[in-house]
């Protein structure tokens, strides 16, 4: 089978990692993501400008048709330089709820603004209690005239202190953990009786834990059937898997070249550490991990748009591959570093975060295990 990219997925490729490499280094991240913001919206503007935003989504509504492959390239460039901006939020979850559930009024007032860079979302799914459970939910959603009156807490939304717009799972019908019942709405942030606490989160983003206090939204918020949003929720989420692996992929060989290069000019006993073999061993058990990483990441992204059960496996084996190559990547990167790996001062310890983080992300490598299991 022919993997090799066309000429366009090329181009898009080599601008992306030119304005990185111009405008993105290790101390850029490391300076923005201690201000206040800890973004920089004048850089989501430029990745509009470059077509970014517009990539994956649909021609007809203001995008570039470009689809799972094209949101791959972007994702593994911003994995290199450890992008803090929404783009996984935005692009590829919002993108793809709209894109999957939304009316044509939906699409149409929302797909040109995440294109234009006019838009930012968080996806507010995750509750205390639900571990990876997208169908546990206490937030409710009631019907009252023609709107509905949200209350109750989302954890850990990714983005959300950067975000004007939410995407809310809510229990409009059945019992806590019923897959029946589920709902989703597009919430504006600023709604009244909404409340946030914001933080940051270890490596180097910003997250808030929401709470919904009588919070009317209007009847056309609501995106996808009445009670039957769960399958919408899970194609969402599904596609954030294969964009944040392409990311961890990214990641993974920005640490395995430093280590690399690292090996070859650090000594020990006379000679450069790389000249002992149980070193290179080491280093070629992080090459191999790295090459299944993309490999995986890759099949996942060819396969999101076949059958639920090939889509959900796919998702579900790369997201155990990815968990388990990071981990062994971060740690042997740190550890053939030495103290230095531990610094503040040096990416390794930074992208070992990222990738410990994108671990956790959509469940981790024990939950896709299980439901790798369950769906085989």
């Amino acid at each position: 089978m022919d993997f090799s990219y066309s000429e366009e997925q090329t181009l898009l490729r080599n601008s992306v990692a030119k304005y990185l490499a111009d405008n993105y280094t290790f101390e850029t991240f490391r300076k923005v993501t201690r201000t206040d913001p800890g973004w920089r919206p004048e850089c989501w503007q430029k990745f509009a400008e470059l077509g970014l935003l517009a990539a994956p989504l649909p021609e007809a509504y203001g995008g570039l048709g470009g689809g799972p492959v094209d949101t791959m390239i972007v994702m593994e460039e911003f994995g290199r330089a450890l992008v803090v901006e929404p783009y996984a939020q935005t692009v590829v979850v919002g993108g793809a709820v709209l894109r999957l559930g939304g009316s044509e009024a939906q699409k149409q007032e929302w797909l040109p603004k995440i294109s234009e860079g006019h838009a930012v979302f968080a996806f507010a799914f995750a509750e205390p209690q639900g571990r990876y459970n997208f169908a546990d939910l206490k937030t409710t959603a009631k019907k009252q005239g023609d709107a509905y009156v949200l209350n109750g807490q989302k954890a850990v939304v990714l983005g959300a202190p950067w975000a004007d717009t939410l995407i809310v799972t809510a229990r409009t019908a059945g019992g806590q953990r019923d897959e029946k019942g589920v709902s989703v709405f597009l919430v504006d942030k600023k709604a009244k009786g909404i409340s946030t606490r914001d933080y940051p989160t270890i490596d180097g983003l910003r997250a808030s834990e929401i709470y919904f206090d009588n919070v009317e939204v209007p009847a056309a918020s609501l995106i996808g059937a009445l009670d039957d949003g769960l399958k919408l929720v899970e194609h969402a989420t599904d596609e954030a898997i294969a964009a944040h692996c392409a990311e961890a992929v990214g990641a993974m060989k920005v640490l395995l070249d430093t280590t690399v290069e690292y090996s070859k000019t650090r000594k020990q006993f006379g000679v450069p550490i790389g000249k002992f073999q149980v070193l290179q061993h080491r280093m070629v058990d992080m090459f191999m991990n790295y090459e299944q990483s993309a490999s995986m990441a890759l099949m996942v992204t060819l396969k999101l748009g076949e059958s639920d059960v090939e889509r959900k496996k796919a998702a579900s084996a790369a997201k155990v591959q990815i968990g388990k190559a990071g981990r062994f990547v971060g740690q042997s990167a740190v550890q053939i570093h030495g103290g230095m790996g531990m610094t503040d001062e040096l990416n390794v310890g930074h992208y070992f975060k990222r990738l410990t983080m994108i671990d956790t992300l959509y469940g981790n490598t024990d939950h896709h295990l299980k439901r790798y299991a369950a769906l085989s």
